[in-house]
């Protein structure tokens, strides 16, 4: 690949990258900052038992 024809390619790369995020500015949803929501700690017991073991025991317990 020839010197001249890589930097096209980068340059052509770099427009689109500003001018995707120029445009995904405009195109926002409002009250939406970004793709990925907050994620939120949840304390306490999982909700699906851990080992197979556990679960034997756990049952063994209820009967």
């Amino acid at each position: 690949m020839t010197r001249s024809k890589r930097f096209s390619i980068v340059l052509a790369a770099s427009i689109v990258l500003i001018a995707g995020s120029e445009v995904g500015d405009r195109l926002a949803i409002p009250g939406m900052h970004s793709l990925i929501p907050t994620a939120e700690a949840v304390v306490g017991r999982p909700l699906t038992p851990v080992s197979v073991a556990g679960v034997s025991r756990r049952t063994a317990r209820r009967n």
